[in-house]
């Protein structure tokens, strides 16, 4: 064989090894975002606070996105290594002394610092000591405060949403629920993005004052000065990561609601770094049956027939 010959395969060899590299890198499979929905345990009463069913509600929906991986636990991981690549972490639990995280706050550090997406839902916006609440703050832009935010069972009626992908298909709504408000924000709300909003009713603020009823500080922006209050939000941290507080999430009914559901998957895929659809997340209305078989077997004094009101009543007429 000839040099040039030699040369001339030599060439092409090369040539259709780079064309195969190519080939191979456009078809690269990309990693799937991870998100865990960590929950604390079912506390209050039937129906309340079903922490373990609302995340394996939300892993299951997740789950089936397409690059989403969703997994749903009960507790702090007796092997951390399950949070080691995750690309976003939802807490849905009680607050204080029984949250999730209590004596795990510093283990998220970590994940914050790498930029892992971090959302507190509920109950999980109270931590349990001061230097938590610092951390929250850093973390997702706002948190619950004793003696300043309050706790009552209201309808909130969300006229109007912004622009945002965590918004993306989700219409103005009207729904009860325990929607925390008057949260302590940054002064000005620097760097936070409210996403819903509502002025909560004078009969929420019917108790008298305590911890969690009621203060002056809320009574003079809620009864005279009429400021309307955020009840979920999201920020952009320095660090690149993302994160979410959502006040809601105390009725495991309100999973029926379309656009509540919407939200909150939305909010999910949206921490993890993915793309949210321009319709939003997609997902399939769960029935009563569902949400019961998540939730456990009902005591009998439970009555079905309220809750199957309050369902149609969210659908279109």
């Amino acid at each position: 064989m000839s040099l040039s010959r030699r040369r001339f395969l030599g060439a092409s060899g090369a040539a259709l090894a780079a064309m195969a590299w190519s080939c191979a890198a456009q078809k690269k499979v990309v990693r799937p975002r991870r998100i865990v929905l960590l929950a604390g345990p079912h506390s209050h009463a039937y129906g309340e606070h079903e922490h373990p069913a609302g995340v394996r509600l939300m892993a299951d929906r997740l789950g089936r996105i397409e690059g989403i991986e969703a997994q749903a636990i009960v507790g702090w991981p007796a092997d951390t290594a399950l949070l080691d690549d995750i690309d976003a972490l939802v807490v849905y639990g009680d607050g204080g002394a029984q949250h999730p995280l209590a004596g795990h706050f510093d283990a998220i550090e970590p994940l914050a610092a790498r930029g892992v997406g971090l959302g507190f839902f509920h109950f999980a916006l109270i931590a349990p000591d001061e230097t938590a609440r610092r951390k929250l703050h850093d973390w997702i832009g706002g948190h619950y405060e004793e003696n300043w935010s309050v706790n009552p069972i209201w309808t909130a009626r969300i006229e109007t949403l912004p622009e945002h992908p965590i918004t993306r298909g989700v219409a103005p709504f009207v729904l009860e629920d325990e929607w925390y408000y008057h949260m302590r924000f940054p002064l000005d709300m620097a760097g936070v993005q409210p996403l819903l909003t509502a002025l909560p009713p004078a009969t929420s603020l019917g108790r008298p004052d305590g911890p969690h009823s009621g203060n002056p500080h809320v009574r003079k922006a809620v009864l005279d000065e009429k400021r309307p209050q955020h009840l979920a939000w999201c920020v952009q941290r320095a660090d690149g990561g993302r994160g979410l507080g959502f006040t809601g999430l105390h009725w495991h009914w309100n999973w029926a609601h379309d656009g509540f559901r919407t939200f909150l998957l939305n909010a999910a895929v949206w921490l993890a770094g993915a793309e949210v659809p321009a319709a939003g997340v997609a997902s399939e209305q769960p029935t009563l049956d569902e949400l019961i078989e998540l939730a456990g077997p009902p005591p009998k004094e439970w009555k079905r027939e309220p809750i199957e009101e309050r369902i149609r009543g969210w659908q279109p007429r």
